[in-house]
């Protein structure tokens, strides 16, 4: 009667044996480690480069357990794993004074983390240990500082290519557009020319101001932005700049992070239980800004460049596109890219294909439009310096979609198209205070959340063994089961860990084991129905079943609430609250019942008792089964 058929005992034991095996890798610690990423995006992480750091340690004296080369495409980055954090420490002096040739402008970054030792084996079976949060183990602070000044810049450059436009369309003559600081002043010959400019712009764009101002026989239209647009320009900049940080943080697996804004022109960015540090600073530090400018036609290529360069021109020579000169008008900026995706063009060699938005396509359809022919520079701005990426030729002309090609590898493009995907931030940031919060922070509260559910689990256990006697066991190996099972699936989602998850554990365990109660209650009153042994068991565990799965459906939809509309420590409350419901389900029934049958079953009806703690008859003395 309460034999389960062999198929049920295999699942049950494969399911202990997977959850053994991810939640063992939470059991074997960390090592000290270095890791070394780039810090531009013109220096790439080699096979080479993990030679040319192991050759450092050696020579310096300071030789690692292993360096090994991690990750693919811009994610690749080399590990050197240490001993102690001595050797770690120094091994970081010695890498940034050998690798970078200039310490103001590092070719690479070396940062200080953790390395998990988690053995190979385990992690090609992706069996990884949980990442914990800021308030247990610790993870990355970061506070960084918008420029605005570049935001203005990058405003004032465009509003001086937009006046240059507007008055080219409505044929409107000028002696010449040049910028002085943060106002654009355009020259005019007579005063009637400069009114009809002063109303076409007008017209066009609402956030200019106008005054007027001569120079000697010249009239000028002085154009400038109004004070509010000027505040409204940085305040979007920071916004653009958080939600760009956001798509890019993505990459990291971070489940909750916290980006949010500080002040005028501040943001802080927290990654609970990053472990990959260098990363997390590479992604959210590239502060690359995106710019298309047309190619000075007037200069002939391989002339003297630096004596031959037009006053409205400018020269760059870093980049697979440089040297060349290019006007200082911008087309276009990373903010009116849609999706950016590596692909192949019809000679088959890598390109990049651009989808723009409504605006963006009229600018370049604009620009292009006159220009088929000549080359458009793409630009690169990062940490104050261009590189050219590429500049290739126009080959007619272009709307909202369209194609970069001349790039070189497929590599190449992978990277340029992974960049503008991840959106160009409207202004470089600067890395004003950048904390890790190492373990030592999180300690007294890891050992009081470890504490308090260990012991809560020996009470529960002690309890049930008491008052349920055999099948209180049984209820404590189920219980220890669903323990297993939830940070089994903690660590196979690599969710991070907070103290408020640790409190939803605790919840798990009083949830499962009140599961375990109903079961062993149902089976009392089996008996004291005059049930046999077997029938008690069997009617036990069947009619208790419809009471916990009720209770525990109606749990489940408030769980999943908080984890929809929920945020930072509540969402990860309700992550290991919700896996919780649904371990404690599957141990405190399924599990549990396995146990019994297998005790018990086998004895058939030979069985004549059943030790489930005293069973109270009414009006009859208390028995013992």
């Amino acid at each position: 009667m309460n034999r389960y058929p062999v198929w049920k005992y295999i699942l049950i034991a494969v399911a202990l044996l997977l959850g053994a095996l991810y939640t063992a890798p939470n059991y074997f610690g960390e090592s000290p480690a270095l890791q070394v990423t780039t810090g531009k995006t013109t220096v790439k992480i080699t096979s080479e480069t993990t030679s040319r750091v192991a050759d450092v340690l050696t020579r310096e004296g300071v030789p690692a357990n292993q360096v090994t080369l991690d990750g693919a495409g811009n994610s690749t980055a080399v590990r050197a794993r240490f001993a102690t954090t001595d050797a770690q420490f120094k091994a970081k002096l010695a890498l940034e004074r050998q690798l970078n040739r200039d310490p103001a402008d590092p070719d690479y970054i070396v940062t200080v983390n953790l390395v998990k030792n988690t053995p190979a084996w385990m992690q090609t079976l992706n069996a990884k240990a949980m990442n914990l949060g800021l308030d247990l183990r610790g993870g990355v602070h970061f506070l960084l500082q918008v420029d605005s000044k570049a935001v203005l810049e990058t405003k004032i450059k465009g509003t001086q290519a937009s006046v240059r436009s507007i008055l080219r369309d409505k044929n409107v003559r000028h002696a010449g557009i040049e910028r002085v600081g943060n106002t654009v002043e355009v020259t005019f010959r007579d005063a009637a020319t400069r009114a009809a400019a002063r109303t076409a712009l007008s017209s066009q764009v609402q956030d200019l101001a106008f005054a007027d101002a001569a120079d000697g026989t010249d009239l000028k239209l002085m154009v400038t932005l109004k004070p509010e647009a000027l505040k409204r320009t940085v305040e979007e900049g920071v916004n653009q700049n958080i939600t760009t940080l956001s798509k890019r943080i993505n990459e990291l697996g971070v489940t909750e992070p916290v980006i949010q804004r500080q002040g005028a022109d501040r943001i802080v960015v927290q990654l609970p239980g990053v472990q990959d540090v260098a990363r997390a600073k590479d992604i959210i530090g590239r502060t690359a800004t995106l710019e298309m400018r047309m190619v000075d036609s007037t200069i002939t290529p391989g002339t003297e460049l630096s004596a031959a360069i037009p006053l409205n021109s400018e020269l760059f020579t870093e980049g697979r596109g440089a040297p060349v000169v290019v006007s200082k008008d911008i087309i276009l900026t990373g903010d009116y890219i849609s999706s950016a995706v590596a692909t192949f063009d019809q000679n088959q060699q890598p390109a990049v294909s651009l989808d723009l938005n409504g605006d963006g396509g009229r600018k370049i359809r604009l620009a292009t439009r006159e220009n088929i022919g000549k080359r458009m520079a793409i630009l690169l701005k990062e940490k104050g310096k261009y590189t050219v990426p590429s500049a290739p030729t126009i080959q007619g002309e272009l709307g909202s979609t369209f194609q970069i090609t001349g790039i070189g590898s497929i590599e190449d493009a992978n990277e340029l198209a992974l960049l503008l995907r991840s959106g160009a931030l409207s202004a470089p940031m600067e890395f004003i205070e950048e904390r890790v919060v190492g373990p030592q922070l999180g300690a007294e509260n890891i050992d009081r959340g470890l504490h308090s559910t260990v012991w809560g689990f020996v009470a529960i256990a002690i309890f049930m063994i008491i008052y349920y006697h055999m099948f209180g066991v049984f209820s404590a190996l189920a219980l220890a089961a669903n323990v297993m099972f939830l940070l089994a699936l903690l660590s196979m989602l690599q969710a991070t860990l907070t103290l408020p998850g640790i409190a939803a554990i605790a919840l798990a365990l009083g949830m499962a084991i009140d599961a375990n109660v109903l079961i062993n209650e149902r089976i009392r009153e089996e008996l004291r129905a005059g049930a046999t042994p077997q029938m008690a068991i069997t009617n036990g565990f069947s009619h208790a079943w419809d009471t916990i799965f009720d209770s525990n459906v109606t749990t489940l939809i408030v769980g999943l609430a908080l984890l929809i509309f929920g945020s930072g420590a509540v969402r990860g409350f309700a992550v290991v609250h919700t896996l919780g419901i649904l371990t404690s389900m599957f141990s405190a029934v399924f599990v549990s019942r396995g146990i019994a049958n297998f005790w018990y079953g086998r004895r058939g009806k030979k069985l004549t008792k059943l030790s489930v703690g005293t069973v109270w008859t009414p009006g009859l003395p208390a028995e013992k089964k």
